[in-house]
């Protein structure tokens, strides 16, 4: 059976109005500091020493004086009545403009894609911030582990958290290095991975992923075999420009060492695609300062990148497809 409680009221009720007329030994100054009437400060002080059950001042008609009480409630009551004022003005001073500490969940894979080129300019926009990137495979409750927001791919965030697009939707390519593929029959078809070595991920649930395709309508998940399994993308795209084998990356990811040839893509057809990086957080209503200032930059930065238009329709197609 649930317990009836009640949250007690006014412990701070006076206190100020006692330190004023401590500090000031008169009512009336105190009065005049705290912007109200002597009859007020007088009320709110009998008020406090009601509920201490001790009376705080003595008083005469020419002066105001501390009793034996009001000396031992003064030396306690002031340094922490001021920490509070402190710690008040420290948190509205946090409320009011980018400052502090923003913590955010990040999983590896998507650390290259996005947060290398935005730290940067960001750290030069607001220098009063500093930015905690926690990178892990896991699904983290930002929430509940004391994050700001996190950063992931549109697919793997809840449905109750507010999400907002960092990147347009992008395209997960197949790649593999010209000493690979050199005396090598390139793959045109799904089915030709099976005489190729493919590099894989393992899941932060520690299942090694599929390789993703869409042929025409239909998905597709391909189990594909190889002499490497990490945890991460960019040890993936490190060891296909080596020659290790083929692997499946993020498209902004391969986007350079494919222009300047050190890769090359391969069954682009069949290629799948994701609806981008989203930062995600907990309550619309809350938004601080400092998480306002990183998803208003990191926003910017990504809007110069340009919108890939196959991709987007790829992305409406294949979605289509999954919830038919």
């Amino acid at each position: 059976m649930k317990q009836n409680f009640t949250v007690r009221q006014g412990a701070l009720d006076g206190v100020e109005a006692f330190l004023s007329v401590a500090e000031h030994r008169s009512f009336r100054k105190a009065a005049a500091e705290l912007g109200v009437t002597p009859s007020a400060i007088s009320q709110a002080v009998r008020a406090l020493e009601a509920r201490l059950g001790a009376a705080l001042f003595i008083r005469t008609t020419r002066s105001v004086g501390l009793t034996e009480a009001g000396e031992r409630f003064l030396s306690r009551a002031k340094p922490a009545f001021e920490e509070l004022v402190a710690a008040s003005e420290a948190a509205r001073d946090l409320g009011l403009r980018p400052a502090g500490l923003l913590r955010l969940a990040v999983p590896r894979a998507v650390v290259p894609l996005i947060l290398e080129r935005v730290m940067v300019s960001f750290h030069q926009a607001y220098p009063e911030i500093e930015v905690e990137i926690a990178a892990s495979a896991e699904l983290v409750d930002v929430a509940a582990e004391g994050f700001d927001a996190g950063i992931r791919l549109g697919q793997f965030i809840s449905p109750d958290m507010v999400a907002v697009r960092l990147t347009p939707p992008f395209s997960f390519v197949v790649v593999g290095s010209p000493d690979y593929l050199r005396g090598r029959k390139r793959p045109k078809r799904i089915d030709d991975l099976r005489d190729h070595a493919c590099l894989r991920m393992r899941r932060s649930n520690g299942s090694i992923a599929p390789w993703p395709f869409i042929d025409g309508n239909k998905a597709i998940e391909a189990i594909v075999s190889g002499p490497l399994i990490a945890h991460d993308y960019p040890t993936l795209l490190g060891a296909a420009i080596q020659g290790l084998g083929l692997a499946q990356l993020p498209g902004p990811l391969a986007k350079a060492p494919i222009a300047d040839g050190r890769l090359e893509a391969l069954l682009a057809p069949f290629a799948v695609t994701t609806p981008g990086v989203f930062l995600y957080y907990p309550d619309r209503r809350h938004v601080s300062p400092k998480l306002r200032a990183f998803i208003e930059h990191a926003k910017y930065r990504s809007a110069k990148a340009p919108y890939d238009a196959t991709t987007a329709r790829k992305s409406r197609k294949l979605n289509r497809a999954n919830s038919s």
